[in-house]
């Protein structure tokens, strides 16, 4: 082998290299990507089984059903007529309850229209909702600017007649 044949044989092989990286680093990235979606994006465009992704909305009012053990159903809607049934097993967060925002993550069962989920995110005090549920909210004339801060100042109101 001449000398030109080994250097363009040792470029090759670091270009392979390069490839073979940049095509695993997108493959891992491909797999942890969860997209977000509310239960009226879903009724437009549904997801197929299996694939994983993140549902927001509000918990139902009278939604929330204890199973056995520590599995809870309940049902995740977004003010509309849609609402999609979620099932976890596990320990909520304290602060979650009906009519309070949510986003869980997780996939649908193939077969049937129940929501699996793996992860709850509850809101952690009056004034906030995650950001993409908020702003869907908002778009939807559901929730406005200051209605968790109004209700702040109420429960305030409470403690200082107490």
């Amino acid at each position: 082998m001449t000398r030109k044949q080994k250097r363009l044989a040792v470029i090759t092989g670091g270009m392979g290299f390069i490839a073979a990286a940049v095509l695993l680093v997108m493959f891992a990235f491909s797999q942890s990507v969860a997209y977000f979606y509310m239960p009226a994006d879903l009724a437009k465009t549904p997801v197929a089984p299996e694939t994983r992704i993140r549902l927001g909305g509000l918990v139902g009012e009278g939604s929330v059903v204890r199973g056995t053990g520590s599995t809870v159903e309940f049902a995740v809607t977004d003010g509309s007529a849609n609402a999609v049934k979620v099932r976890y097993t596990g320990i909520l967060p304290d602060l979650f309850r009906e009519g309070q925002g949510v986003v869980t993550e997780g996939m649908f069962t193939p077969g049937a229209n129940v929501f699996v989920a793996d992860t709850v995110l509850a809101k952690h005090d009056e004034t906030y909702m995650p950001k993409d549920v908020a702003d869907r909210l908002k778009q939807q004339g559901l929730w406005k600017e200051g209605q968790g801060q109004e209700r702040q100042g109420q429960g305030e109101e409470a403690k200082a007649t107490q």
